[in-house]
Formats: structure tokens, sequence, C-alpha cells
């Protein structure tokens, strides 16, 4: 087959199967839209092209057995970049040939695609070009775009621009290739997994070329670079990848050379980095002494994800269709490792929480100010200098009550304009009301108990209820009749002293419905805390406590609430053994919301199918020895699920996410959004009916387990 017959234009029509890799095993990372990526830094030799394909052959060996599905090596590799006038040399072209001829014929029985760099002849001119290769074909190669002439840079003396072109193929070794900047090289077995290749300077260029690739198609974006060092280019280089993965929604593979260029004028420390859309994920060892190899996995589904969501960019591939269209596909089969290859990358278990302490503390204060500074905003704008908020001593009452208190300091308004009521119920616990009590204290708001039993019973003796006499009968009537009892009372307090309520409820109550709609928990004027999880708001009250935000009393009642049970307390605990513990625990019920709040985040933030989110859960949250934890959960706390219990707590997840909690979410009050794992107002990131159903996630959750048992 010739190369034009191999080529494809990238406006060619191509099915890519969404679905699950079928004969894959359910443990496997290519089963879940995961391929594994290796950037390799091999000690080179200047003028012994043999040496050096020799050494990359062994590191293209090292990712096949690392079940890599891509290696990208440094640029001119198989001659070394410092070869200079060598370059003009036919006996240095030709053993280059050979050692193309090496790598190709030794990629045989090698999975991954191997993107080595050489000088190619053609048309009368020499390319610094990056050769494709895969199970023993040259899939193509791509010449360099822009060739730096400028301070320690003459690559014109020996080179010419892939502009220079005039023919779309090239003959390497009698082979004739496809050759160009135009190339994307697909999987047709991978879903997603399409290749683009630059070479050093194309990354600092106004507009890499990649860019283009990225937006015909192109997940994965590699650079073969040469990069000398210097004094701060290392972190420049990160910048680069960084930013340019991010603006591209790709993965970014940057490899520089290493030891063995020649030191006569510049220094080299082999730096290789990989990226996904912005994320760093993994870096090698600078300065090696000898051949150097990193791995990650690049999820390839996140990144059609973000594209197919992000307006901007489809917009960008209609301003440029024309040019999009003359880029050219090569298509080849991959062919995956059939066996279960285990992720290298780890996944975390609190996506919405940074592990790392300093950035935790940053993004903790961040997201406290966004909260402060939302409600700020709507007391200045509607004139009303107070708020009536519930405070229950629990998490979310709680967090909101330290939001309402820096909002009013910041609007240099008395604290005692914040009217607190802590409202006691049948299932109230001491503990709770102790914490509310005393916290109300510390921070100097107007603290105020109303006892909602009197009303409640009266409610329940007009209903015909049959706890109204006594019966132990604790239905839903009878708790929503409490959560109605309490916004009830607090609407009408706000009319009274002309303030607004307050909402507490967060964004994991939101997603499991866990709320009484109307006049309950659900409504209020405004709400601070309606796209902050469950997990974020423990880490955000343990943030206020390290940093002292509110004084050492209120402190203690902080931690104090981080150690108490999450529950409604809207039955009476046990009197026969005096149990000071509520009766009810939330948890029990709709389960861990550390589990919870990582399904949400992975099914909202990314649209991730069922039999992937737990798969990633299993990942996560499997082993409890596996991957770090954030400092600040003590080792009592490091839980553990099977994958049995994942899927147990993802199947209520499912039903009560996507079948009946909707319309609670469809009118939701005003409530600033924090993060950009999303929020659930029909304002915001979430539209969805009301009336639908979770018929189709939960039967993709039976196949794709019943697919991998």
């Amino acid at each position: 087959m010739n190369a034009s017959a191999r080529a494809r234009n990238a406006n060619d029509a191509i099915l890519l199967n969404m679905a699950p890799q079928q004969g894959i095993p359910f443990e496997s990372i290519y089963r879940h839209g995961y391929v594994r990526v290796a950037a390799a830094v091999p000690r080179v030799r200047i003028g012994d092209p043999a040496f050096n394909a020799q050494r990359s052959v062994a590191l293209a060996r090292q990712a096949h057995e690392q079940d890599a599905g891509l290696i990208v090596f440094p640029e001119l590799g198989l001659a070394a970049y410092t070869s200079d006038d060598l370059f003009h040399q036919d006996a240095l072209l030709e053993a280059t040939l050979d050692a193309i001829e090496h790598v190709r014929h030794e990629s045989e029985k090698l999975t991954p695609v191997i993107v080595v760099g050489a000088p190619l002849c053609t048309e009368q001119g020499l390319f610094n070009a990056a050769v494709v290769i895969h199970r023993g074909r040259i899939l193509g190669a791509a010449p360099k775009s822009y060739l730096p002439e400028y301070r320690e840079f003459y690559e014109k003396r020996q080179f010419r621009a892939a502009r220079d072109l005039v023919r779309p193929e090239i003959s390497i070794n009698g082979l004739a290739v496809p050759f160009g900047n135009d190339l994307l090289f697909s999987a047709t077995d991978v879903a997603d997994f399409t290749l683009h290749v630059e070479i050093c300077e194309d990354l600092w260029a106004p507009i890499p070329p990649s860019t283009y690739g990225a937006l015909a198609g192109a997940t994965v974006l590699a650079n073969l670079s040469a990069s000398n060092i210097t004094v701060g280019k290392s972190d420049y280089r990160h910048v680069l990848c960084a930013g340019h993965s991010a603006r591209t929604l790709s993965a970014y593979i940057y490899t520089a050379a290493g030891c063995g260029e020649s030191t006569t004028d510049m220094a080299w420390d082999g730096q290789a980095m990989i990226y996904e859309n912005g994320d760093f994920l993994a870096e090698s060892e600078r300065y090696p002494l000898e051949d150097h190899l990193i791995t990650t996995d690049i999820d390839l589904e996140r990144l059609r994800s973000d594209r197919t969501e992000l307006s901007s960019w489809g917009d960008s591939i209609h301003d440029l269709r024309e040019r999009l269209g003359q880029l050219r596909r090569v298509e080849f089969g991959l062919r995956p490792p059939l066996g279960v290859v285990h992720p290298v990358r780890s996944v975390a278990r609190f996506p919405y929480v940074p592990t790392d302490p300093r950035s935790r503390r940053e993004r903790c204060e961040e997201v406290y100010m966004i909260q402060v500074s939302g409600l700020q905003t709507r007391l200045e704008a509607t004139g009303i200098e107070k708020l009536v908020i519930g405070v229950s001593g629990g998490l979310d009452s709680t967090h909101a009550l330290i939001v309402a208190a820096r909002a009013m300091d910041r609007l240099n308004l008395p604290r005692t304009n914040i009217l607190a009521y802590t409202m006691p119920g049948f299932g109230t616990s001491d503990t709770t009301l102790r914490s509310a009590r005393e916290l109300m204290r510390a921070l100097g708001v107007t603290a105020n108990e109303l006892d909602i039993r009197p009303a409640s019973q009266k409610m329940l003796e007009s209903l015909g209820h049959p706890a109204a006499t006594g019966e132990p009968v604790y239905d839903i009537t009878y708790e929503n009749v409490q959560a109605g009892e309490r916004t009830s009372h607090l609407f009408r307090l706000a009319n009274l002293h002309h303030a607004l309520v307050l909402g507490t409820g967060d964004l994991s109550e939101l997603a499991l419905g866990w709320s009484t709609y109307g006049v309950g928990d659900q409504m209020s004027h405004y709400n601070v805390n309606a796209s902050v999880p469950k997990t974020l708001i423990q880490f955000l009250l343990r943030w206020a406590v390290d940093t002292d935000e509110f004084g050492l009393d209120a402190g203690r009642v902080l931690a104090a609430v981080l150690d108490t049970a999450i529950s409604p307390e809207l039955i009476p605990a046990d009197a026969d053994t005096g149990a000071e513990a509520p009766h009810q625990n939330s948890e029990h019920t709709v389960g861990p919301y550390e589990l919870q709040d990582f399904f949400l985040y992975h099914v909202l933030r990314f649209g991730n199918r069922p039999s992937k989110v737990a798969w990633l859960a299993h990942q996560a949250w499997g082993d409890r020895n596996r991957g770090s934890w954030p400092d600040l959960i003590p080792p009592e706390r490091h839980n553990e699920y099977n994958l049995e219990q994942i899927e147990k707590w993802l199947r209520v997840f499912l039903h009560r996410f996507f079948q009946t909690s909707q319309f609670k979410r469809s009118a939701v009050p005003n409530a600033p959004k924090v993060g950009s794992g999303g929020s659930l107002s029909p304002r915001g990131d979430w539209r969805a009916p009301s009336d639908g159903n979770a018929t189709t996630w939960l039967a993709e959750l039976d196949k794709g387990l019943a697919d991998g048992s």
C-alpha cells in the first residue's frame, strides 16, 4: 500500500468507538479510555547513529515491557543534535538511514509507536525531522516548522523548514512515506488516540503547528526537543508545556537532549515532561548520566469530554476549517495489550481537595473568599444588612455561619446583624446543640434558640400522624415536618427583621437530593454552600482551625463539629440506652460522602460512564495503603472500599442523581459557583429534565461490570 493510500485527509469521516474497549479486562487502563505514553532521554554519541539506535531500541523495549502505546525521543537523537556541520557529511546521513532501518526492524514486535529524531535529505535539502515508526512500519515523518536562527542557534545553516517542502512524501530507505507538519497519526483500535508531532522551536512560536493538529483531532502532542539548558529555562519549559496543553486541551509530551551531546558551547539537562490539559503528570530526572525513561497514563476520554463541551473549541475549528481540512490522517492499529495493565498514574481520592498542603491552603482560602464575596455583593445589591441563619451544630451550617461572619466584617457591619437560630427538634443531640450554642457565642452573633418541637407536634396532630399520639412512626412526613417548621420560621423571622435567609445546604446534598424541597432546607434567599461538596467543607473548617481565622474558642468548636457524625437529627436517639449519638447517620443511607463526592466529580466534570467511575473509584479507594492522603485526615479515617461496596453506593448515586432529585436542583436559590468541578444550578453548569430516569446509567454499570468479571 502506497503512502497516499495510507494517508487520509483530516476531514474524512472516522467512526470512533466510545464504548469500552472490548476484549480487554475491566482492571486495565486500556479498557477505560487511557493510553500509556513514555518520554525517553538516551545517552548519545555524536556521529554514531548505530550506537544511538541501539540505545533507542533498548528504551523502546522498556516502554513495551511497561505496556506503553507511545514513546518519544529527543530532537535529532539518532545522529545527535550537536553534530553541526557533520550533518552535511554523506557518511553520517547514510548511517542515520541505517539507524532508522534498525529501529524499524526492531519495532516489529513492540507495541508502542516510536518517534525518533533524524536528519532527512530530500528535495535537494536537509530537514530536521521526527520519524514515526510502529510495528515495523514507518508511518510518516514530520519536519521542523520553525528553525531558530538567534543567539546560540544556527539551524538554518544546516536545515530547511517544513514550509519549504514541495512534495507531501519522502523516500526513506526506498519506501515512500507521508512527509509534512500536517500529519495526524490515528489509532483505529484505541478511541481518541491521535498523535501530532512537532520539534523544539515549534513550541516557542506564537502559533505552534500542534495547535492545528489538536484542532484537527490530535489528543496527544509530541515535541522532540534538544533545548540546551540555561538558568531559568527549565521553569520556562514547564510554563510553555503546561500552557500549551491547557490551551489545546491535549496531552503534551516533551523531551530534551541529554548526556553525550557536545558541550563545546552549550550544556544539556535531558529534561522530559508530560502534561495533560495543563495538569503536570510526570518529569524526568535532570542531568542523567545514563538512559532515562518516564511513563504515565493519559486520559483520552477526559480530553474528548473537555473538547466537546467547550464552545470556543468548536468556533476555532470553524474559523480554521479550510486549513484543518488539509491535514492528513495516517491510520494504524495499535493493538494494545490484552492483559491487565494497572495504572501508574494515581487517582486522587478527594478530587475537590488538593493533597499538597500548600495547594490545599490556597484552594481553601480561594473558595472561602468566593463565598464571602458572593454574599457580600448580594447584601450590598439588596441594601439589606441583616442575615437569618439556622445553626444546627453540623458541618454545613457551621461553615455558612463563619462565611457570614467574615462577610459582615468586610462590610463593616457588626456580627450582631447575623440573627442565628439553633432550632432543636425531636432528634437533636446534646452534642450538636452544645456546638451550636458555643459557636454562636464565640463568633459574637446574635444568638437565639427556638424549639420547634411544639410547632411540629401541632403539625403532626393536624395531619393525624401516628407520631402525634406517641407511636414510634418516623417516616418521611415525620422528618419533613421538622425541616419545614425550621425553614418556615426562618423566612418569617427574615420578614420580621428585614433580613435575608442564608442557605446552608451543600453540593453533595444537592446531587443526592438529600434535602427537603420547598419549605425546607432546599430553599433560602441566598446559599453560599450550594457548589461546595461535603468533603471540601470539612477541609475548609480544618483550614479555618489551622489558620486561627476566628480565634481559639471558635476553633475548638469547629474541631468538635468535624468530629461529629453527619446526621439530619430528625429521629430521636434510642431512649432505652440513653445513647448520645443520633439515631440517624446520613452516610448509612446515602453512602459515604467521600465516595459520593468522588462519583459526582467524575460524572459532572467529565461525563464518565458509570463503569469507568467504578474503576476509577476502585483505583482511588480500593487500598488504603496505595497513593497519598491529605495530611489532615488521621490514619484511623483512612478508609478503603472494595468493588462490591463501590458498586452498591454508585447505584445509590446514579438513582438519586439522575432519577429522583433533579426537580430540587431545577429550583435552587442563587449561589456562587466555586470550582471547576461544577455546580448544579440550572443557571450554571447543569441543565437536566426533572422527569428523567437512571435506566441508561444503571444498565451501563451492569454491562460494564459484567464484561469485566
